[in-house]
């Protein structure tokens, strides 16, 4: 993988408890990047070109994050990805969030910035294990799981990202500044 994300990390209680689960069942996830979820790079719109100047992604993100005010957003129960070793904490994916997603995609599109097409719809999550191989046991604990603790999304991130690199933070955008 080689390609460029905008996600946002969780804060607070709600990013600890998170974490503190990630670490208990898939420490490499937990080693990556703090608990957060991806709105451009994963589901509904695949990852940005990795060749794509940083000034010119700035120039399409920055505005769509001054228009959007802070995201209050809930987590839903966890679910397991079919046919996958991977349990998220989803949210719901219409609605504020949904608007974000779309408003970002829509920026890029009109930039004439290069992303690809995305695998999934958007369905937007939390991952609380990726790489471990899911037990029956571990994976009744990660379905148990419960974060009904409403959160805030202030800022956006931007990441690439290269298979075998740690991820590179290329810049942040705060929502409604």
């Amino acid at each position: 993988m080689n390609g460029i994300f905008i996600t946002t990390e969780l804060e607070g209680s709600v990013a600890a408890r998170i974490r503190a689960v990630q670490e208990r069942h898939d420490p490499k996830l937990a080693r990556e990047l703090p608990p957060h979820l991806t709105l451009v790079g994963s589901s509904g719109t695949g990852s940005i070109s990795p060749d794509t100047p940083v000034a010119e992604l700035r120039k399409a993100v920055e505005p769509v994050a001054r228009g959007a005010g802070p995201l209050t957003l809930t987590f839903r129960a966890p679910m397991r990805f079919i046919g996958r070793e991977i349990v998220v904490l989803p949210l719901d994916p219409h609605g504020e969030l949904r608007g974000l997603h779309d408003a970002l995609q829509g920026a890029l599109r009109a930039a004439g910035i290069r992303y690809e097409t995305a695998r999934w719809p958007f369905t937007p999550h939390c991952t609380l294990n990726f790489y471990a191989t899911l037990t029956p046991e571990s994976l009744r604990v990660l379905l148990a799981v419960s974060e009904p603790e409403p959160w805030v999304m202030h800022t956006l991130l931007v990441y690439h990202t290269r298979d075998g690199m740690p991820p590179k933070r290329l810049f942040s955008a705060r929502l409604g500044v």
